[in-house]
C-alpha cells in the first residue's frame, strides 16, 4: 500500500513539473513571444535579436530567442520550433534556414493555435500552399533588389568588363538565391563582364575564405567578387589579403554589419548593402503582439536597403 502511493505521488509530483516546465515562461502573465533566428554567431541575427529585445521591452511581452549554432542546420532549426510549440508560447517569429523545409513547423504551429511571423527569408509560397499552411505576415528587404544595386555598382566599377566571381549562400535558399538572381540580372547587360566561377560558401566566413581562395588559384586574373553575404565577404578579404592583392579586387558583400563596414572604411571591400536587421526584429515582435490582442496587422512589410559605400558611410550609421 505504501509502495502504491508512493508511486501515485511520484507520478503526481512529475505531471507537476512538466505542467510547471509547459507553463514557466507565462507564469507572470505576459504572453510570450519566440524569436528563432538561423545563428546567433552572424551580426546580422544579433542586431535582428536587439531590435526584437527593444520591442519586447517597449509592450512588456516575454521573449524568447533561440538559433541553431549553423545557419545549414535546418533540422536543428525544426526541432527548436517542435520544442517551443510544446511549451506553448504565445507566437513564433522565424527566420527560415529554409524556405521549403520550415513548412511541416508552420503547419504544426497553425494546428496549435499560434501565429506565425516570418522575417527576412520567405517561404516557399507553393508549397506553403500545398500543405495547407499560413503565415501571419513577411518582414523583410527586397533581396533581388539588393542584388541588383551589387550589380550595377560592380558594372560600374570596372567599367563594364572584366573577371567576376560570385560567392553564393545555401542553394535554395530564399534569400540567397533572390541575391544572385537579381546581380545576375543586372550585369547580364554588359556583355563585357565574365563571371568566371559561381559557388556556394555556405553563408560562412572560413568557406568563404576556403572556397575564394581556391577561385584566385583557378582564376588568378579575378577583378570582381560580389558576396551573398558579409561573413563569405570577409572571408574572401582574407584571402585577397594572403595572395597580395588587398586594393586590387573589388569586392561587394550583403548585410552591412560593423566589420564589413570597417572594410569599407579601409578600402578592402567596395561597398556593401544594408539590411536593416533590427527594424525586421523590433516590426516582427511589435506585429506578433498585435496579433496576440486580436489586432489587424500588415502581412507583407519591406524593410529599406541601401548601398553603403566610402562616400556614404559615415551618414549611415546601423
Amino acid at each position: 500500500m505504501k509502495k502504491s502511493l508512493f508511486i501515485m505521488s511520484a507520478a503526481a509530483l512529475l505531471l507537476f513539473s512538466v505542467a510547471c516546465q509547459r507553463n514557466q515562461a507565462t507564469s507572470d502573465g505576459r504572453p510570450t513571444i519566440a524569436l528563432v533566428v538561423k545563428t546567433l554567431n552572424n551580426p546580422f541575427f544579433n542586431d535582428m535579436q536587439k531590435g526584437a529585445e527593444e520591442a519586447a521591452k517597449s509592450l512588456n511581452v516575454h521573449l524568447l530567442v533561440q538559433a541553431a549554432e549553423r545557419e545549414v542546420d535546418v533540422e536543428k532549426q525544426m526541432q527548436i520550433i517542435e520544442n517551443l510549440i510544446e511549451s506553448k508560447v504565445s507566437a513564433l517569429c522565424i527566420t527560415p534556414s529554409g524556405s521549403k523545409e520550415i513548412i511541416p513547423a508552420i503547419v504544426k504551429a497553425n494546428k496549435a493555435g499560434i501565429p506565425v511571423v516570418i522575417l527576412d527569408t520567405r517561404v516557399n509560397p507553393e508549397a506553403l500552399a500545398a500543405a495547407n499552411g499560413k503565415i501571419a505576415a513577411f518582414i523583410g528587404s527586397d533581396n533581388l533588389e539588393g542584388g541588383r544595386l551589387a550589380g550595377e555598382l560592380m558594372v560600374r566599377t570596372l567599367g563594364g568588363k572584366g573577371k567576376v566571381a560570385i560567392l553564393e549562400g545555401i542553394p535554395g535558399h530564399e534569400t540567397g538565391d533572390s541575391r544572385l538572381k537579381g546581380f545576375r540580372q543586372a550585369v547580364a547587360g554588359s556583355p563585357g563582364i565574365q563571371i568566371v566561377s559561381s559557388q556556394t560558401a555556405n553563408w560562412e566566413r572560413d568557406q568563404g575564405y576556403t572556397v575564394f581562395q581556391n577561385m584566385l588559384q583557378a582564376h588568378p586574373d579575378i577583378q570582381g567578387l560580389f558576396a551573398c553575404s558579409d561573413l563569405m565577404a570577409l572571408g574572401a578579404v582574407e584571402a585577397i589579403r594572403a595572395a597580395g592583392k588587398t586594393g586590387k579586387i573589388t569586392v561587394i558583400g550583403f548585410d552591412a554589419f560593423s566589420e564589413a563596414r570597417e572594410a569599407v572604411r579601409k578600402g578592402e571591400m567596395t561597398a556593401t548593402v544594408a539590411q536593416f536587421p533590427a527594424d525586421m526584429g523590433k516590426i516582427g515582435v511589435e506585429s506578433a503582439a498585435r496579433l496576440l490582442k486580436g489586432e489587424r496587422i500588415q502581412e507583407e512589410v519591406t524593410v529599406k536597403i541601401q548601398l553603403i559605400t566610402r562616400d556614404n558611410l559615415n551618414s549611415n550609421k546601423p
